[in-house]
């Protein structure tokens, strides 16, 4: 079972990692030969086995009061039917690793955002398996109690739906979501500098609606700085395939950057602040550049030609596949289930180990006359 959140549908029409992630690799496993069921929204596409509760994401259903419920039944059904597969792997963040304890099939967890403060209190008393999505994220974590850690699985996407190009245009590009940690404002400030075309391809969710209006809105020009908003896949494919690099000024430690294996793949170079995931990502000096501020992003822009496309394609190729991911996964399942069996195994037999206690202390505070048999109506093991 795959277990995606209900806020997005898989995969999503426009934004949503996550979301493109779970479809992608629930293709890949069928490929593969493997069974698969999606837990997702009524609207989400796939070739698995689609299991729903809703038939919308909770983005689009507007008409909703308090969408929170839904969530709730979503996570609650799915794993109510976790008996009927090998394993459950939870995509849908802390909400299902609460309510794992009351399913005896394994869950593993990815972890596809960071812990927070309330969420750690989930995570001290998870009793499944986890794995995360770089090494960055590993060592943002805090200290937790709980779960059995399964390593790094990277994200994968379907490498052959990117258009390689190698004829670029002159344009920048800031694609994914305008928001303060995401940088917007330094990219838009590393294009001016440069007086270079920056096509701002981004949603505004309603928690940066101000910092749209403060920090990027005052720029766009039309000319210099355009903003196109939301884009679809076809355009975010065609924006990738042309642009002469991505920007990707990150102000956080972001566990994985989608959109740099996106653009490569498609042959075009990133620019990206060295942190979070991107060191792991990128290959500096071969398929982008690291950088650490606004005056090295300008510097690097400039550098930009001496990419290979052909090496950013391959670079995505063989390390951030659709294939790579589901080979990933399937290891840990096997780790998963392995290490399942030998819980139950020491559990029966600890089990095993009491009722035979409790069978020898009978026999010694027995009346002499003999002792008896604990089948015996009346008689309670322990």
């Amino acid at each position: 079972m795959q277990l995606a959140p209900l806020w997005e549908t898989v995969p999503p029409p426009r934004y949503g990692g996550t979301e493109a992630v779970v479809s992608v690799l629930c293709e890949e496993l069928l490929r593969l030969g493997h069974e698969v069921t999606l837990c997702a929204s009524g609207d989400s596409i796939t070739s698995a086995e689609l299991s729903s509760v809703y038939p919308r994401s909770l983005r689009t259903a507007n008409d909703l009061r308090d969408p929170q419920p839904y969530d709730w039944t979503h996570i609650a059904l799915s794993l109510r039917a976790a008996g009927d597969f090998d394993i459950v792997h939870n995509h849908a963040g802390e909400l299902a690793m609460a309510m794992s304890c009351l399913v005896d099939v394994p869950v593993l967890s990815t972890m596809h955002c960071l812990i927070t403060p309330d969420t750690q209190f989930v995570w001290d008393r998870y009793d499944g398996w986890y794995n995360t999505i770089s090494h960055a994220q590993r060592r943002a974590m805090p200290p937790v109690w709980g779960g059995t850690y399964c390593g790094v699985v990277y994200n994968g996407i379907d490498v052959a739906s990117f258009p390689y190009e190698e004829r670029k245009s002159d344009y920048l590009l800031f694609l994914g979501r305008v928001a303060p940690e995401k940088g917007t404002h330094l990219a838009i400030e590393a294009a001016r500098r440069l007086g270079k075309r920056l096509i701002i391809a981004a949603k505004v969710d309603r928690v940066d609606r101000q910092y749209f209006h403060d920090s990027v809105e005052p720029f766009i020009d039309g000319h210099l700085i355009q903003f196109v908003g939301e884009v679809d896949g076809a355009l975010k494919r065609e924006l990738y395939a042309r642009a002469s690099c991505l920007l990707v000024p990150i102000c956080w430690e972001e566990p994985f950057g989608l959109v740099m294996a996106e653009a490569m793949a498609c042959g075009t170079p990133v620019v990206a602040f060295a942190r979070g995931s991107a060191p792991e990502l990128l290959v500096d000096g071969e398929t982008g550049f690291l950088v650490h501020d606004v005056d090295g992003m300008a510097r690097a822009v400039s550098q930009v030609d001496q990419i290979d496309p052909r090496r950013c394609r391959r670079h995505v190729e063989e390390n951030l596949s659709a294939q790579r991911m589901a080979e990933g996964y399937l290891a840990v399942y096997d780790r998963v289930l392995e290490e399942a069996a030998g819980r139950e195994r020491a559990s029966a037999a600890l089990g095993l180990g009491r009722e035979l206690r409790s069978v020898s202390q009978l026999a010694e505070t027995a009346p002499s006359g003999g002792t008896k048999d604990p089948t015996d109506e009346g008689l309670a093991v322990a």
